[in-house]
């Protein structure tokens, strides 16, 4: 592939901005800098330097970013930061997405991508992805809650729905049964659950359906991917192995 396709399909900017960098001498191959926009290259295992930092080439983007709280996981951010923010520009003009959301206030382990078909495949449903998290509640978890969690208990529509196009409410829905893959109490406050569904504030619902409150949310675990111990809040890593990514 040509370098400045290369640049082009890594979101370092339109066409004519990748090839400047490259005429102006601000991009490097093993070392070398190189000002030929057409010269090309293997990209399997290709890696490249702009400004003296080192890019690996993916034909897509996986990010593993330790999100912290304080932030909305949404491109058009309402009453926060937006999650985008926390990454530099090629990722975020490379329009990777969140796998899913979570709450302004929850933190832990967020994927993001600009592959379609793995987001399909990560959210939907049918193919059970377990996500882990781990909730910090009010009361004491008891083992009467961590039964009801894993039987299942109802979740009722947690807003009034909008108006029907001539006006009228619509009638509430009747309340949907969640349950936990698998459920736990890590200490006298601490709950930890496995969740393969993702419904509109799943862990704090349930929670309260069980008779506590989440004061505190964290995810530890997105399917095989489990969040570094060295990796901050704010900082993100590359997923670049074949096996965790096929277990996903």
């Amino acid at each position: 592939m040509r370098l400045s396709q290369i640049l082009f399909s890594q979101g370092f900017g339109s066409r004519r901005l990748c090839a400047g960098l490259i005429y102006n001498g601000e991009v490097s191959v093993n070392g070398d800098v190189i000002d030929d926009p057409d010269a090309e290259f293997d990209t399997s295992g290709f890696s490249f330097e702009v400004s003296g930092k080192t890019w690996p080439f993916y034909d897509k983007a996986l990010i593993l970013l330790n999100k912290p709280s304080g932030y909305e996981c949404s491109q058009k951010p309402k009453h926060h930061p937006s999650v985008m923010n926390l990454l530099p520009a090629p990722l975020r003009e490379r329009n990777v997405q969140p796998v899913g959301r979570l709450d302004e206030d929850t933190t832990g382990l967020l994927l993001l991508t600009d592959d379609g078909t793995l987001i399909h495949k990560l959210t939907s449903p049918k193919h059970h992805v377990p996500k882990v998290y781990e909730a910090r509640c009010k009361h004491p978890v008891t083992a009467e809650m961590v039964k009801a969690l894993t039987d299942g208990v109802e979740l009722h529509e947690p807003e009034l729905r909008r108006p029907d196009p001539s006006g009228k409410p619509r009638p509430p829905r009747p309340p949907e049964l969640a349950r936990a893959e698998a459920a736990e109490a890590f200490d006298s406050h601490g709950l930890r659950l496995t969740l393969t569904e993702g419904k509109y504030h799943q862990v704090k619902r349930m929670v309260a359906a069980a008779g506590n409150r989440v004061e505190a949310l964290h995810r530890p675990q997105f399917g095989a991917l489990r969040l570094p111990q060295d990796l901050a809040p704010g900082q993100w890593i590359w997923v670049a192995s074949p096996d965790l990514i096929a277990k996903l």
